[in-house]
């Protein structure tokens, strides 16, 4: 579990860290350089999370040695989809990590949502969801690593 001091605000418990895949954690279907290590370092910490509609086929394969739970979910209805996991979860001690506007339930209703800016771009609608915005899954999984850096750009 992380547990994040945020001054002035309050303090999350967060258990769970929920990744989209593709555009996030993965771009056209593989995953980004340093995202493996990332993953591994934190799973130690968090329990890891990753919703893909699997476009591309390659989920599963790319996330072999990476101690998470994969889910498949439906092409149709991805927000709801998202949603509702994050809900059986406990919304409340989630962190979710999001680029498009199938994230954006998510995003809204997690203890702390992330938007993140690749090569895909980012869903305005994402970014307004989002609690932080980062310029790449590395600097969103470095927050995580790094609490100190997250508390300081949530402080009030």
């Amino acid at each position: 579990m992380l547990k994040l001091n945020i001054p002035g605000d309050r303090i999350m418990e967060l258990a769970f860290l929920v990744l989209d895949y593709n555009g996030t954690i993965a771009g056209d279907g593989r995953l980004f350089a340093g995202v493996k290590d990332k993953m591994i370092e934190l799973s130690e910490s968090i329990s890891l999370h990753v919703l893909t509609a699997d476009t591309f086929g390659s989920g599963e394969k790319e996330l072999a040695g990476i101690p998470c739970r994969t889910v498949i979910i439906p092409k149709d209805h991805q927000a709801k989809a998202k949603a509702d996991y994050i809900r059986q979860l406990g919304a409340e001690r989630c962190v979710c990590v999001g680029n498009g506007r199938n994230d954006v339930l998510m995003l809204q209703e997690a203890a702390l949502g992330v938007a993140v800016i690749q090569m895909e771009g980012c869903a305005v609608e994402a970014l307004l969801a989002a609690d932080v915005v980062t310029q790449s899954i590395g600097d969103a999984l470095d927050l995580l690593r790094h609490p100190l850096r997250l508390a300081a750009t949530l402080r009030l």
